[in-house]
Order: C-alpha cells, then sequence, then structure tokens
C-alpha cells in the first residue's frame, strides 16, 4: 500500500490558485511563488510550505529536487547537488509543466530499499530518491525521516532543506 499525498487547500489567498498535487502545462503563477496550504484529508499532515517551479525530465510524485530560484527550474536530486531542496506534488515530468514542490512540514517523499524511521537524509545516485546511509557531502541538511519505508516511499520532516556538497 502506498502512502496517501494528503489533501492540501491553500491558506493563502492567491486568485487561480493550482491546486496543489496538479500539474499544469501553462505557467499559473510567478516561478518561484511561496504558499502555505494545509491537509484537510484523513492522514492529518498538518500545514506545509510550497514553492511554484518548471518540472524536469523524470518527474514524479515523491520525487526529491533541487531548484534554481533564478528561473525556477528543478533538477533530481542526485549525490553532489548543490542547493534547496523541495519534494514533488505531483508527476511534473517536463520543463514545459509547472507543480508545487513541498518545501516545509511533513511530506511524503521518495527512497530507497530500508530506509529506518527517523533516518538521516542523504542523496544519492538514484535520481529523486534519498536514502539514510551515510555519503559524505551528501547529507540534506533541515530534514529527516518520519516513518519507516512503504513502498519506496516514506514520511518526512522538511524544514525547506538543503545541500551543500561539503565535507565536516
Amino acid at each position: 500500500m502506498a502512502l496517501s499525498n494528503g489533501s492540501w487547500r491553500h491558506m493563502d489567498q492567491l486568485i487561480g490558485a493550482q491546486a496543489i498535487a496538479e500539474v499544469s502545462t501553462t505557467q499559473l503563477h510567478p516561478l518561484g511563488t511561496i504558499v502555505r496550504a494545509v491537509d484537510v484529508g484523513t492522514t492529518a499532515y498538518g500545514m506545509g510550505e510550497f514553492v511554484y517551479l518548471k518540472g524536469a525530465s523524470s518527474t514524479v510524485q515523491g520525487s526529491w529536487v533541487t531548484y534554481n530560484m533564478d528561473d525556477g527550474t528543478t533538477t533530481l536530486l542526485a549525490a553532489n547537488a548543490i542547493g534547496p531542496v523541495g519534494i514533488a506534488m505531483a508527476a511534473n515530468d517536463a520543463t514545459t509543466k509547472f507543480g508545487w514542490y513541498q518545501i516545509s512540514g511533513k511530506a511524503i517523499g521518495a527512497c530507497l530499499t530500508g530506509y529506518a524511521d527517523n533516518g538521516k537524509v542523504y542523496a544519492t545516485g538514484t535520481g529523486g530518491s534519498v536514502d539514510d546511509t551515510s555519503v559524505a557531502g551528501d547529507l540534506v541538511v533541515n530534514a529527516k525521516g518520519g516513518s519507516a519505508i512503504d513502498t519506496l516511499e516514506a514520511e518526512f520532516e522538511i524544514a525547506r532543506p538543503f545541500v551543500a556538497d561539503v565535507f565536516p
């Protein structure tokens, strides 16, 4: 059974707001727009923050990405990445698509087999997925596991995560 991605409702007033879990082939908001939303479904994920960005090839719901605030582009998170990190709320799988990426709150994200509850979060060689295996320089700061793995997904607690590709 896959985890539920939540039922998010915008808290901020945004005219013509694109739903959090939808993808559009038309840019409906300025790239980099950040909104707050609350989960009104049975999953009770509470409040989260989301940033509006362009898609990237192979992005599926739950993919971890790094993003560029200059032009709103995304890249699947991979080893040695740098920059702010978000989790795709839908299959925003092309640079001609636009959607929301979660940047704070309780989120559902892709992870590799064996991910442990409360684990640290590390970028991996598998684009868009994370693991709890320590990889020097690839720690996703401000993110931690919030559940055990369930069909290559887990719950995560995130607070504007980022990667810096530096060694302690």
